[in-house]
């Protein structure tokens, strides 16, 4: 019984995920990532205050966006990915920290108050998944830095996906004077540790979020240490490849990366990275100050 048991769900797997519509397991899973700043669980709260509205936009452009997991960074708690990850929908899996000691006013806005900065997923139901212990050294025994919150998703061959949103202000240089920099390249080995295990398991693996870094700059220092290339198959290739990021005018660097080991690298769709602008609409009304990512894996 137990071998018939094994056999079926190994039909399932080679199958592709159940629930899709016919043909779209065929083109790969997508796998995205959305900072989605200060997502808060109410209406007016948070430092980025929403209405109802401005919740219903979301929840359409998380459809628009059409991904199978969503890494998502800066959600209060999973009332508050729920109101945009429709439960029936999505499976929202979030970080096991308990909430940020952080409850300060918000930088340039009185009277609005810091929430609670979680890390998660929300992926869609009929992706079979499986939970890993979260990445709770990312934190560094810090209680306001986000832990890494780490999934398998196997929609034929499994992949490991790795959520993070590490220490911010460090984004260029090496700067030790700096007080962020120095957190930053402390969470660096924990990171490297998690690629190194992978690649030694010949896991099939993807590290997404938002890194608070230009990764993609000639020379950084922080890919550099990263991609030490022992073992070779835990050197990361970011998927953006040389584009350039197009959510702020300002800004023309991305600082949010897909970034995959080895053998993810080479099952992803070629030509498959996006970045969702929210349909094109006015810098002024994107809905967040990250604008989504994503990219194609196949099975």
């Amino acid at each position: 019984m137990k071998s018939l048991i094994a056999l079926s769900l190994s039909a399932v797997a080679v199958s592709g995920c159940m629930g899709w519509p016919s043909g779209r397991d065929a083109q790969g899973l997508k796998v995205a990532s959305w900072n989605m700043e200060h997502l808060a669980e109410r209406d007016g709260e948070g430092c980025n205050p929403r209405t109802e509205a401005d919740y219903a936009r979301l929840r359409d452009h998380a459809e628009a966006l059409g991904a199978d997991v969503i890494a998502f960074q800066e959600v209060q708690n999973r009332a508050a990915a729920e109101r945009v990850f429709d439960p029936a929908v999505y499976d929202v899996v979030m970080s096991g920290r308990p909430p940020s000691t952080r409850s300060g006013e918000c930088r340039g806005r009185p009277g609005l108050f810091i929430q609670n900065q979680a890390v998660g997923f929300a992926i869609r139901k009929g992706v079979p998944w499986t939970r890993n212990p979260d990445l709770s050294a990312l934190a560094l025994g810090n209680p306001d830095l986000r832990w890494g919150v780490d999934v398998t998703v196997s929609c034929g061959r499994p992949v490991r996906l790795l959520a993070v949103h590490l220490k911010s202000g460090c984004n260029s240089g090496r700067q030790p004077t700096d007080p962020d920099c120095p957190v930053l390249f402390e969470q660096l080995p924990v990171l490297e540790g998690w690629t190194e295990a992978r690649a030694r398991e010949g896991q099939s693996f993807v590290v997404l979020g938002d890194w608070n870094r230009r990764l993609a700059s000639r020379d950084d220092a922080f890919l550099a240490d990263l991609n030490d290339g022992d073992p070779a198959a835990s050197m990361l290739t970011l998927t953006s490849g040389g584009q350039a990021a197009g959510c702020k005018a300002r800004y023309r660097e991305y600082i949010d990366f897909i970034a995959t080991g080895a053998d993810a690298t080479a099952r992803v769709r070629p030509g498959s990275f996006e970045e969702y602008r929210y349909g094109g609409v006015p810098e002024d009304q994107h809905p967040s100050d990250h604008c989504p990512i994503s990219v194609r894996i196949a099975d």
